[in-house]
């Protein structure tokens, strides 16, 4: 059995007023009436010089001293990561270069040779091609999950697994797991428990609360919100696991430029606004695409036929602005569509103020045969629309011409 500090408590202010204030708070020391700037510093340094030997020595010692080199810390991506530990209600995060970078810190530093991972079967592509790579590299075996239950996790364990990996809405096929059943069962049978929340983000769900070990966002997503910065980052629901990871993080050199970090600490302080008006945006599109001949399925949790709509209802605040919806003519009819919309962006990222659309049959997960992009809930027909906060009607209209155009 896995040992686990208690979770944080809630804080005491909503997630939409902390995204405002939590990253500022943090870089001025929290200190009530302190003068300093409105907007967090930009340390753009490679490095700290000391004028003491044994102090410099002591602030190698580990995550929580002085700052001595920019990939080992920094004080413009301090404030980030406490901003995000804050929103999580964890106890300490690590901030990377891409959500890849979180992704795979968080793996490489949790599994050795030899050791097992329970993971939902419509996952990202990126995860999925890490999963493949360290089970050929290390021998590090995945069982794939349809994660409806939790007695699959029982089915499935063995006396090597180590890891349960999740995701609170999974990307494209926006199934949303019952992370409270899943992440208890997992604890019961010795497992540690890792939730991408990428596409909630804190505002929507805080898996941390739902008995998660780790967090892990693609902060270049829903986090930053522009399409202007990469970066990841894990949050942990307790220090002594964030030290194991932080330790190899630093190895690793995955880490964040401070300007980076200072870009999506200035877009987390709309995330709350923006993820109200993509979710807003996204419902009155699924209504709408449901009802279109040229459409056989639409998949968002918000939908009154989505097979995870309760659990949806109970778990999340809100059910996010990425859809997917399977068109009738199969894969030709995808690529076309995707080729006709004219407002909407033919781009690979989700989560930007702008409107995004994809096919990921032949992009985001290209890595998948046929039969495991069934096995995943993906058609060769499905398209991913990442909804931004335009105008509605003008999105509508984009949709519909390109739809028309399929015949």
């Amino acid at each position: 059995m896995t040992t686990r500090e208690p979770a944080a408590p809630a804080p005491e202010l909503d997630p939409r007023t902390l995204v405002v204030h939590a990253a500022a708070r943090h870089a001025a020391g929290g200190e009530a009436g302190r003068t300093g700037p409105l907007s967090v510093p930009i340390h753009q340094t490679t490095g700290f010089a000391f004028d003491d030997a044994d102090a410099i020595a002591a602030a190698m010692a580990g995550p929580d001293g002085d700052f001595v080199y920019t990939r080992r810390g920094n004080p413009t991506v301090r404030a980030l990561e406490q901003a995000v530990a804050t929103l999580e209600g964890g106890a300490a995060a690590i901030a990377s270069s891409s959500g890849m970078g979180a992704m795979s810190a968080v793996l490489l530093s949790l599994l050795k040779p030899g050791d097992h991972v329970l993971a939902q079967k419509c996952l990202y592509g990126g995860t999925y091609a890490v999963l493949s790579d360290l089970g050929r590299r290390y021998g590090i075996e995945t069982s794939y999950l349809d994660a409806e239950s939790p007695e699959e996790i029982a089915a499935a364990r063995r006396p090597t697994s180590r890891l349960l990996l999740l995701e609170t809405i999974a990307n494209p096929t926006t199934r949303v797991c019952d992370l409270p059943a899943l992440l208890a069962a997992g604890r019961e049978h010795g497992l540690l428990g890792v939730v991408d929340n990428s596409l909630a983000s804190p505002i929507l769900c805080r898996p941390i609360e739902h008995g998660a070990d780790v967090v892990v966002h693609s902060s270049t997503k829903y986090l930053a919100g522009h399409s202007d910065v990469l970066g990841g980052i894990a949050v942990f629901a307790d220090r002594e696991l964030h030290r194991t990871v932080w330790t190899r993080a630093v190895e690793l050199g995955a880490t964040p430029d401070p300007f980076a970090a200072w870009l999506t600490i200035r877009g987390l302080q709309t995330l709350a606004v923006r993820m109200r008006q993509h979710g807003e945006n996204a419902a009155l599109l699924a209504q709408r695409l449901s009802a279109h001949p040229a459409v056989a399925a639409v998949h968002w949790p918000g939908l009154a036929g989505h097979p995870d709509r309760a659990v949806a209802d109970r778990l999340l605040a809100g059910y996010g602005g990425m859809l997917s919806f399977d068109l009738a003519g199969g894969r030709k009819a995808g690529r076309r569509f995707i080729g006709a919309v004219r407002l909407a962006r033919l781009a690979l990222s989700i989560g930007g103020v702008e409107t995004l659309v994809t096919h990921p049959a032949s992009t985001s997960h290209r890595e998948l045969g046929d039969a495991q992009l069934k096995e995943a809930g993906i058609g060769a027909g499905t398209v991913r629309l990442s909804v931004g906060i335009e105008d509605v009607e003008d999105l509508w209209r984009d949709l519909a011409q390109a739809l028309r155009g399929l015949g």
